[in-house]
C-alpha cells in the first residue's frame, strides 16, 4: 500500500466553440475604451487560441442576470463534467460505483442539485457516494482540492475524482470596460477537467503521481490585488498588474518552506506544474526560482492552447507533463497555483 495517494489519471472536455486570440480582441476592442490598451494586452498575452462556452463573437450575453448566467452553467458545464470524469475514469480503469468522493471545484458556477449530483448520478457512481463542492477560490482551488481528495483517499482507502469546472466566459461584464477588464476578458478560456486519486498506483513506468505533502501561504497585504466578487451581472474580476511582482517575490520563500519540510532543495525538483495564469506570471516563477526555460515551456504551450482555464489550468498543465515527460518513479516535482488572497498553493508530488 502506498503512502501518499496517487494520481493515476486525467480527463479533459472542452467546449466546441475555439475561437483565435485575435478575433475575440478584435471584436472586444469596439467595446473598450482604450483600444491602444486592448491591442497591448492580446499582444503580450501569449495566447493563441481559447476555448468558449459562449463566444462574444456569436451571442452577447454582457447584459444578462447573474441567475440567467447560473442557468446556462449548468446547461453548459454538465454534459462537459459527464465527459470529463468518464473520461478519466475510462483511462484508470477505476469503476464508477467504486468512487468514494467526488469533489467538484469551481469559481464560475453554482447550482443545487448541481454537477456533483448530477455527474456522479450519470456516469454511475453509488448514491452513497460523498460529495464536496469547493468554491470561489478562485485559480489555486485545484490544489486545496486536490488535498480533500488526497485526505479522503488516504484515510478511506477508496478513490476520489476531483472535477475542476471553469466556465468563464459566462461572465462577460457589460461595457464600456476599462483596461482591467480587458485583461480578464482576453486572458481567461474554458475547460473542465477530472483527476483520479487512488490508493495506489498501477504497474508500470509513469504510471502516477504520489501527492506527498500540499501547503499555502496568504498575502494578505495583497488581498486586494486579485478580487472575484459576485455581482448583478456575473461575477467581476479585478486583476491588479502588480500580481506578477508580487508573486516574485513569495514563490521562492513559500515553495522554500515546501521542500525544505522533506529536506529536499530546489535540485532536487525536475518537474514544474505551473499554473498558467497570464505570460507575466509564468515569467516570474520562472525567473524568481531560477528555472530553464524548458521547465516552463508546457505552461506557456497550455496558456497559448487554452488560455487561464481557471482551477481548471493547472490540471491540464500536469494531464501535459504526464503525457509527454512523466515524472520518474522516486523522482520529485512541484504543482503551484496562485489566486485571490493574495494566495499561493504548493504540492510536493513524487513519481510513483
Amino acid at each position: 500500500m502506498s503512502e501518499s495517494p496517487v494520481i493515476t489519471g486525467f480527463g479533459v472536455a472542452l467546449p466546441a466553440i475555439t475561437c483565435r486570440q485575435e478575433d475575440v480582441v478584435d471584436h472586444l476592442r469596439g467595446s473598450s475604451s482604450n483600444k491602444r490598451v486592448a491591442e497591448r494586452i492580446a499582444e503580450n498575452s501569449g495566447i493563441t487560441r481559447r476555448h468558449l462556452a459562449v463566444s462574444p463573437l456569436l451571442e452577447d450575453l454582457s447584459g444578462w442576470s447573474t441567475a440567467a448566467r447560473m442557468r446556462r452553467y449548468l446547461q453548459e458545464a454538465l454534459p462537459l463534467g459527464k465527459d470529463a470524469v468518464a473520461s478519466a475514469l475510462d483511462a484508470t480503469g477505476v469503476d464508477p460505483a467504486d468512487v468514494g468522493l467526488l469533489c467538484v471545484a469551481s469559481s464560475t458556477g453554482y447550482a443545487a442539485p448541481g454537477l456533483d449530483t448530477r455527474v456522479s448520478r450519470d456516469v454511475g457512481m453509488s448514491p452513497q457516494v460523498e460529495r464536496l463542492l469547493v468554491g470561489h477560490m478562485g485559480c489555486f482551488a485545484a490544489l486545496p482540492a486536490l488535498a480533500a481528495c488526497a485526505n479522503f483517499v488516504r484515510s478511506r482507502q477508496r478513490p476520489a475524482v476531483l472535477l475542476n469546472a471553469e466556465l468563464s466566459s459566462l461572465h462577460l461584464q457589460p461595457p464600456p470596460w476599462d483596461g482591467d477588464q480587458v485583461v480578464v476578458h482576453v486572458l481567461f478560456g474554458d475547460a473542465v477537467t477530472a483527476t483520479v486519486v487512488q490508493p495506489d498506483a498501477p504497474a508500470g513506468p509513469g504510471a502516477g503521481l504520489s501527492i506527498v505533502d500540499v501547503m499555502a501561504h496568504t498575502d494578505t497585504e495583497h488581498e486586494d490585488h486579485m478580487q472575484w466578487t459576485v455581482g448583478d451581472h456575473g461575477f467581476r474580476m479585478s486583476l491588479s498588474p502588480d500580481v506578477p511582482d508580487v508573486l516574485e517575490r513569495l514563490v521562492p520563500e513559500a515553495v522554500g518552506t515546501l521542500l525544505a519540510r522533506h529536506a529536499l532543495s530546489l535540485a532536487d525538483i525536475g518537474w514544474w506544474a505551473v499554473h498558467p495564469g497570464g505570460r507575466r506570471i509564468i515569467d516570474a516563477v520562472e525567473n524568481s526560482l531560477g528555472l530553464t526555460a524548458d521547465a516552463v515551456a508546457l505552461s506557456r504551450y497550455v496558456l497559448g492552447e487554452y488560455g487561464n482555464c481557471a482551477s481548471a489550468g493547472l490540471p491540464l498543465v500536469m494531464r501535459e507533463l504526464q503525457s509527454r515527460t512523466p515524472l520518474a518513479a522516486g523522482r520529485y516535482g512541484v504543482a503551484m497555483a496562485f489566486g485571490p488572497g493574495l494566495t499561493f498553493y504548493a504540492a510536493l508530488l513524487r513519481g510513483a
